[in-house]
């Protein structure tokens, strides 16, 4: 296996894409410039048929109305990485000042105990915050989200799981999990090497192992949510939210999966997980034949089937941009690399709004079951679109590349 030190910081793009990405995130700079002075105190969440963002205060916490569950704002700290994303790539002090204070906002929700998306919210601002200032303030703001994320695991017979949304003093929270959580884990992963404090790295991974048992199904398919019985932890039933039904193959869940695993496999040093994200992305790959962008479930049918999912395609390309650079095998890395760039390119080229709309990507679906952010722009979808255009255009500044030593276990 190659040691830490020889794996390569990015994966080598043409000239020509290096350019079109470089491009690329000089509009993006543009676009979060002028949509930044429009939000006052609100961030945006997903664009409407108007082509405008729909926004929301940071303070809307998830939880249960009802029988109904509200995942509150968890699209807050996405912005905050595209400001921070932009400073890194223009040099602009103006776009960090606007993160700083958007943060302060954001930093509230560090204290919410009822969802995972928590994850997403800090991993995605703190987390890159401090990587680019050194500001503990970051830091402090990230690792009190991970105490959060942390607190949420549950301990059964056959593993441990995080639940993903509601008080773990609500059976309905405490049985709930979802695939999206695979990509939370970043903020435990970074807790874990930031305090030193291995019980971060020991949760995500506990939780890394019962999804693959549980959630992945035969054909390497995987369920959007699954309901644990919390004694045993064997799955009682697996099914859908944003899916087209329970059994079919959401393209947002895979991409969720095969980013997640990726991750995982970085930081664990697992090569079996570097093994899984392949057969996740091979699924992925298969049923995407010659598209670049999925539909928002591979199995919807009639019209539905029409309806693509930009925002799936930019977290699979961000995830194998990873899965090339962290690879063991030079042919295999070479390979993934390859196919994440052709992935990017396409965005760039076909899928960047026009320029009398908001956001970033278009054709990005929210929630076609819920007919919010369909056909739009999604705050998620134009993050991890930004993050694979930074890890070309400036490998290791957005985040750190860790580098493990990958084991057999």
């Amino acid at each position: 296996m190659p040691q830490a030190a020889s794996l390569p910081e990015s994966i080598p793009a043409s000239s020509e894409q290096t350019r079109l990405f470089r491009a690329t995130l000089d509009r993006v700079a543009a676009r979060v410039a002028r949509d930044e002075l429009t939000f006052g105190v609100e961030f945006p969440q997903v664009t409407g048929p108007d082509g405008k963002w729909v926004r929301m205060p940071v303070s809307l916490s998830a939880g249960y109305d009802g029988e109904a569950w509200s995942h509150g704002n968890w699209f807050c700290g996405f912005w905050v990485g595209l400001l921070l994303a932009s400073h890194l790539h223009t040099g602009d002090a103006q776009f960090l000042d606007w993160a700083r204070t958007r943060m302060q906002l954001v930093a509230l929700r560090a204290r919410d105990p009822n969802t995972h998306d928590i994850g997403f919210i800090f991993d995605s601002s703190a987390v890159p915050g401090f990587h680019l200032t050194g500001d503990r303030e970051f830091a402090q703001v990230a690792l009190e989200a991970a105490d959060k994320l942390r607190a949420r695991l549950v301990t059964t017979r056959d593993g441990a799981y995080i639940a993903s949304w509601g008080p773990l003093s609500d059976p309905r929270g405490r049985s709930a999990s979802a695939i999206d959580t695979m990509a939370n884990l970043s903020l435990l992963y970074w807790a874990a090497n930031f305090s030193d404090d291995g019980s971060y790295r020991i949760a995500a991974d506990a939780h890394a192992e019962m999804t693959a048992r549980a959630f992945i199904r035969a054909d390497d398919s995987t369920y959007h949510a699954v309901e644990y019985d919390v004694q045993s932890g064997a799955r009682k039933r697996g099914y859908t939210f944003q899916g087209a039904f329970d059994e079919s193959a959401w393209s947002r869940g895979q991409a969720w999966a095969i980013y997640g695993y990726v991750n995982s496999a970085r930081e664990t040093g697992k090569l079996k997980y570097v093994h899984l994200a392949q057969r996740l992305a091979n699924y992925y790959v298969k049923r995407l034949g010659n598209r670049q962008v999925p539909p928002y479930d591979f199995d919807a049918t009639g019209r539905d089937a029409e309806i693509k999912d930009t925002a799936a395609a930019a977290i699979v390309a961000s995830a194998l941009l990873e899965l090339a650079r962290l690879h063991p095998e030079a042919a295999a890395g070479k390979k993934w690399g390859e196919r994440g760039l052709v992935m990017l390119e396409a965005l760039c080229r076909e899928e960047f709004t026009s320029d009398d709309q908001h956001g970033l990507l278009h054709n990005s679906c929210y929630s076609k079951p819920h007919n919010i952010g369909v056909d739009g722009a999604t705050m998620f979808g134009d993050f991890y679109f930004v993050e694979a255009l930074c890890r070309v255009a400036h490998p290791g500044r957005l985040r750190p590349n860790n580098a493990p030593n990958l084991s057999i276990l």
